[in-house]
């Protein structure tokens, strides 16, 4: 994908580099639990440090709402960081004024700054020009390599990139070539894999992929509503009766646009909602009035890899089942691994995203075999619903 300047654009040698990454990371007792975003942080700020960039790391971390939240501190994470690197992280306990400004200046090339959390001053979230000019002047040059924060119009996401030459770092550059090859110019047939628990958070997602993907497999709770809509009873599933309406006019818009919507033939389904609840297959219209639908059954599973098998580009965002419970997550990890296999074989191009998704394919041991995952939540929704995302607008502008 073109249309943006990459860290190749620009010498960034002796040079101020203010970087933008998503360091929000899950956090006990003081402690990181998932270092996943550092390590993904990581090559861009060594990069530009071993070419002799003197690198300042901005990053948020939670909700402080404007306010110095010691719990919400960016200094536990100096530790991980300079693990990650190889290399020493100086930390300043502010991220604008006299404490940053001494920071920057104490930098040599080739070193790494960590400023403390963005969202310690309100200016962040609400873009405030001033507070985006006192950000804008710790830097010559800005990289941003948050595409999970990327849909956010903040100051550091949006704002700086107005004010000093800016270029997408490694990790942004992956994510919008990967995004632009699974959706904005793919090879067809291109498949969408779509589930989770309820069509009412996937409206916006499931309006738009009927118009650009040729197959659509509809799974999870989502796949309940659809199927009620055609009058099959689900038993006592989650289902959103109210939307029933709402699932027809998506399916006669997927037939305008010739898209097959895909929904289970057969279900596993249970009496109640817990792990090893004894459970049985059925068809999918003959779910019993006192059981529930809990994942896709084998007649679909062979059906979604025989149609999967058909394509070249899949995009793929949220669960068939209940796949944090065994036995209901056999759909999902069953098409999850047809997906790794058919990328291995360079048979197809696999690009997935979203809280549980990534849960899902690391559950299934297949999260490192599909051509990207994304592990941008509400960014990735946003692109895929086709959406303008501020801070990659920015980027495209600023090129």
């Amino acid at each position: 994908m073109s249309g943006f300047k990459t860290i190749d654009d620009e010498k960034v040698e002796g040079k101020r580099v203010l970087v933008r990454v998503d360091l929000n990371v899950p956090m006990k007792a003081g402690k990181v639990t998932d270092a996943t975003r550092i390590e993904r942080a990581a090559p861009t700020l060594s990069e530009l440090a071993s070419k002799g960039a003197k690198v300042i790391v901005l990053s948020h971390f939670g909700r402080p709402d404007g306010k110095h939240v010691p719990e919400m501190s960016l200094k536990p994470l100096v530790e991980p960081l300079s693990k990650a690197l190889g290399k020493p992280v100086a930390f300043a306990g502010d991220c604008i004024g006299p404490t940053a400004d001494a920071a920057v200046n104490a930098l040599k090339p080739g070193d790494v700054l960590l400023l403390e959390n963005l969202r310690f001053h309100k200016g962040e979230e609400k873009n405030d020009p001033g507070f985006v000019q006192k950000l804008a002047a710790l830097g010559d040059l800005y990289v941003n390599d948050a595409f999970s924060a990327a849909h956010r119009a903040h100051a550091s996401t949006e704002g700086v990139a107005h004010r000093l030459p800016a270029m997408a770092g490694r990790l942004m550059q992956a994510e919008l070539e990967a995004l632009h090859k699974a959706l904005g110019s793919p090879k067809r047939p291109v498949c969408a894999v779509v589930g989770g628990a309820k069509v009412s958070t996937k409206l916006d997602l499931l309006g738009n992929l009927v118009g650009k993907v040729d197959k659509l497999i509809i799974g999870g709770g989502m796949a309940n509503t659809f199927l009620q809509a055609q009058g099959i009873n689900v038993g006592k599933s989650l289902s959103e009766k109210d939307l029933g309406k709402t699932a027809l006019e998506i399916l006669a818009k997927a037939k305008a646009a010739r898209c097959s919507v895909l929904l289970p033939v057969d279900v596993v389904v249970a009496g109640e909602f817990r792990a090893g609840a004894p459970s049985k297959v059925v068809d999918a219209n003959a779910c019993p009035d006192d059981q529930m639908i809990l994942d896709v059954g084998p007649k679909s599973i062979a059906l979604y890899q025989k149609e999967v098998g058909d394509c070249a580009t899949l995009v793929w965002n949220g669960p068939l089942g209940a796949f944090e419970m065994k036995p209901f997550d056999q759909g999902t990890v069953a098409l999850a691994k047809t997906v790794a296999d058919l990328t291995a074989a360079k048979k197809l191009l696999s690009v997935a995203g979203g809280g549980d998704t990534v849960a899902a394919l690391a559950a299934a041991g297949v999260e490192e075999k599909f051509s990207y995952v994304s592990t941008a939540g509400g960014a990735f929704l946003e692109w895929m619903e086709g959406k303008t995302l501020p801070g990659v607008a920015a980027l495209i502008r600023a090129a």
